[in-house]
């Protein structure tokens, strides 16, 4: 083997090593290397605040966190009821409608206002 040879080899085990950490690197990033059902601790959602801090729910067995999160320390905010004790409490098991959405009002008064001044209704 020559000079040559070796370089393209190492080369070539270098690019290797590189891929399989880009890889693993995206699929990290893409959520498929996330905690599978059989764990605890699930990670419902999160908003960031700022820069460095946010809020996460935190899903452990049966209730829910809201998690106030900074660099420097984890703080609980509130503790919500289970997902299914949730529903009965707003009244969706048992058929009751709920208020509309901030989003739901808007469309709605965005609708009547092309509508006209004459068809409106009070």
């Amino acid at each position: 083997m020559n000079e040559g040879d070796v370089l393209r080899m190492v080369g070539s085990l270098a690019l290797i090593v590189l891929l399989i950490l880009a890889g693993a690197w995206m699929m990290r990033r893409a959520g498929w290397l996330r905690a599978g059902a059989g764990h605890a601790i699930r990670v419902v959602g999160a908003q960031s605040l700022g820069a460095r801090s946010s809020v996460a729910i935190v899903q452990i067995e049966d209730q829910r966190l809201v998690l106030g999160v900074t660099p420097q320390q984890i703080t609980l905010l509130h503790t919500l009821p289970a997902k299914d004790d949730a529903a009965q409490a707003d009244g969706r098991a048992s058929g009751a409608p709920l208020q509309p959405g901030f989003a739901q009002a808007l469309r709605a008064a965005l609708t009547r206002g092309r509508t006209g001044p004459d068809t409106a209704q009070p």
